[in-house]
């Protein structure tokens, strides 16, 4: 296929994507909440409709979360094997900070989301030493000492991207460990999770969930290291025959750190992620950038090849949003604004109509 048959083709897909997406206002605020295309609508209210029918049938939703396992781990470039399923970030990053003997030092980002801090930290008393780093100076803060590095590859307030080449490299070095929260990156950004220890991801965001899904890949040579201490039965190896009684019985692959799941949750994320695929990772990137740089030149500020944009705004942007019908978040004193799949054009130049000269770096 010719660069401009595929161009056309992702310009296809792309719109036939955006048509799903019926949001009252101009909606970039999915750094926060993931707003969900009507597929995804459509398949939680039949859920639900069964549920309070009575018909629900509790084995088949194990259709719905491989579905998620299979099209998550084709997003981030592993086989499914190496993917488990939760519902929350900090209960995986938590499972690795359980794993780290007395000693360990953990290598994290100032600033970075608590969810990816908090885990270690609360490990602190057991002998775990967290230490900091700017996040733009972090691989050269990789030293012998070090035993793992826990970062986000896209920071949740204010988008910038960890440099993942240079950390991958530094670790490799000195034999550290990698965990990598690609909760803001997995949806728009290319992930591939096969270079890191660990990855942590949740759904309710750029993978357009319900809140309640999460992602945790390891490599499989890792398995051993960690225990899984929130094993139940659907970590084992036939979960519906894994209900009553021992002995351990868990999954031989990632399944092994499976948390049950929220059924419904996963029901809204099998349908994104179906959505999501049928766009593709490289599409999804090249139209959030798109919008996000196209933003960026309209209202003046300096593009940082991130869907996110983070800006200091004036005391009259409140009100601004509030009447062009904009929903976008503050986090760490600045105005967020983020562009995925759903975002158009138009939505776009009415942000920045209402925003210029109101924003600065």
């Amino acid at each position: 296929m010719t660069t401009s048959m595929a161009s056309e083709t992702d310009a296809r897909r792309l719109a036939a994507a955006r048509a799903e997406f019926e949001p009252d206002v101009v909606y970039l605020n999915s750094a926060t909440l993931g707003l969900p295309p009507r597929r995804t609508i459509d398949a939680v209210t039949s859920a639900l409709d069964d549920w309070r029918r009575g018909t629900v049938d509790a084995a088949a939703y194990d259709l719905h979360v491989e579905a998620s396992r299979r099209d998550y781990a084709r997003l981030v470039g592993v086989d499914p094997s190496w993917v488990a399923v939760g519902s929350q970030v900090s209960a995986f990053v938590g499972l690795v900070a359980a794993s780290l003997p007395p000693g360990s030092e953990v290598l994290t980002a100032t600033g970075d989301f608590t969810s990816v801090l908090f885990p270690f930290l609360a490990r602190s008393g057991l002998g775990v030493r967290v230490r900091e780093a700017p996040l733009e100076d972090l691989a050269d803060a990789v030293g012998p000492a070090t035993s793992l590095v826990a970062v986000s590859a896209v920071q949740s307030a204010d988008g910038r991207l960890a440099d993942l080449d240079a950390l991958v490299a530094a670790c490799a070095a000195v034999g550290a460990r990698t965990l990598v929260d690609t909760t803001q990156a997995t949806g728009w950004l290319p992930v591939d999770a096969s270079r890191f220890s660990f990855t942590t991801g949740g759904g309710y965001k750029w993978l357009l969930s319900p809140r309640g899904t999460a992602y945790f890949t390891i490599r499989p040579e890792l398995l051993d290291d960690l225990v899984p201490v929130a094993a139940s039965w659907y970590a084992g190896d036939d979960r519906w025959s894994s209900i009553y009684g021992t002995p351990l019985r868990l999954a031989a692959e990632a399944r092994r750190f499976d948390v049950s799941p929220a059924w419904q949750a996963w029901v809204g994320q099998a349908a994104s992620l179906e959505l999501l695929t049928e766009v593709g990772v490289e599409a999804l990137h090249a139209h959030a950038c798109a919008m996000s740089r196209r933003f960026c030149d309209a209202v003046g500020l300096p593009y940082a090849d991130s869907a996110i944009v983070s800006a200091v705004a004036d005391d009259d942007v409140p009100e601004r949003l509030r009447r062009a019908g904009i929903v976008a978040a503050n986090r760490a004193g600045r105005l967020r604004l983020s562009f995925h799949v759903s975002t158009s054009e138009t939505d776009v130049d009415r942000a920045a109509e209402a925003l210029a000269g109101h924003l600065h770096s």
